[in-house]
């Protein structure tokens, strides 16, 4: 287990928890025609807050990349997990709401369920699988999930909506570390000219965009809190059945380990529901006002 991993992977969570805080303070008085509409994304490119939340997107997302380039997407997946501590790190600090019992539990929870997921699993290399089959449909899973999950919110705007959005941006990102780890593989057998010459990177671009969508549509229509846990959650898990289904990433399977690993998991999503419900994070303006417009709509 390489150190400069780790630090490569908390630091892109630490960028992309900041990131996540501050796109959402501007999406929130995003207009609300613009739900799950690309038109959203050029309401926000003028709002500066919003552009400093995607350049700590960006930074988070490339320390990611490097990262999934020099370890498996079994351990850097849970470790990107992370970002949620940091969101509320920055949360607390706008709102001087203190940790109190549920903040310490919630930190207590998912670290504690990262350590001994990594721990218990030993997440280590191996052989892609070659079956195209087994590969195609475990894309076609991940991603018509959050397809029908993006429909449903379409119908559930007032209730769900952020929520399943946030799942489904979570799956669509957890797809994309697939992709960019394969990128990266092709990458350092080939070069540039095995990159451009492979469908991965355009995928994982297309998949980018999409995902930014869906997330800025959940930002902008509710608070934090009711959209970024569940996008905390859905990511790794997607990303970590998309490692071991067909990236031959590799976990201890016996059962005292997977015992432990579901445990950690568990650990892990209680979590961040935990933190994700905290008081300091952030509640939104004018949230009753915005759901009677959204009503009206």
């Amino acid at each position: 287990m390489s150190v400069l991993v780790l630090v490569l992977a908390v630091c892109a969570a630490c960028c992309l928890g900041f990131g996540f805080v501050l796109q959402q303070n501007a999406a929130q008085r995003a207009p609300l025609g613009d739900f799950l509409s690309p038109r959203l994304l050029l309401d926000l490119v003028r709002v500066p807050r919003w552009l400093a939340g995607m350049g700590l997107m960006v930074a988070g997302l490339v320390l990611g990349a490097i990262a999934l380039g020099g370890g498996e997407l079994t351990l850097v997946e849970p470790l990107l997990a992370t970002n949620l501590l940091f969101a509320l790190a920055l949360s607390r600090i706008q709102n001087r709401q203190p940790l109190g019992r549920q903040g310490w539990a919630g930190l207590a929870l998912l670290a504690g369920g990262v350590t001994a997921f990594i721990l218990a699993g030993e997440p280590r290399g191996g052989s892609a699988v070659t079956d195209p089959l087994r590969h195609w449909l475990i894309l076609g899973i991940m991603l018509g999930l959050a397809l029908l999950l993006t429909l449903c919110a379409a119908r559930l705007r007032l209730t769900w909506g952020p929520t399943l959005l946030a799942l489904a941006a979570g799956l669509v990102y957890g797809v994309q570390d697939a992709l960019t780890r394969v990128s990266g593989r092709r990458f350092s057998a080939g070069g540039f000219a095995e990159v451009l010459t492979s469908w991965q990177p355009y995928a994982v671009a297309v998949l980018g965009i999409t995902g930014l969508v869906l997330v800025q549509s959940a930002f902008e229509t509710a608070p934090l809190r009711r959209s970024l846990p569940a996008l905390t959650a859905a990511q790794p898990l997607a990303g970590i059945a998309c490692g071991v289904g067909f990236l031959g990433d590799r976990l201890r399977t016996d059962a005292g380990a997977l015992a432990w690993q579901a445990g950690g998991l568990a650990a892990v999503v209680a979590g961040i529901v935990l933190l994700g419900l905290h008081p300091a994070m952030p509640q939104g303006t004018g949230e009753s006002g915005r759901e009677r417009a959204l009503e009206r709509s």
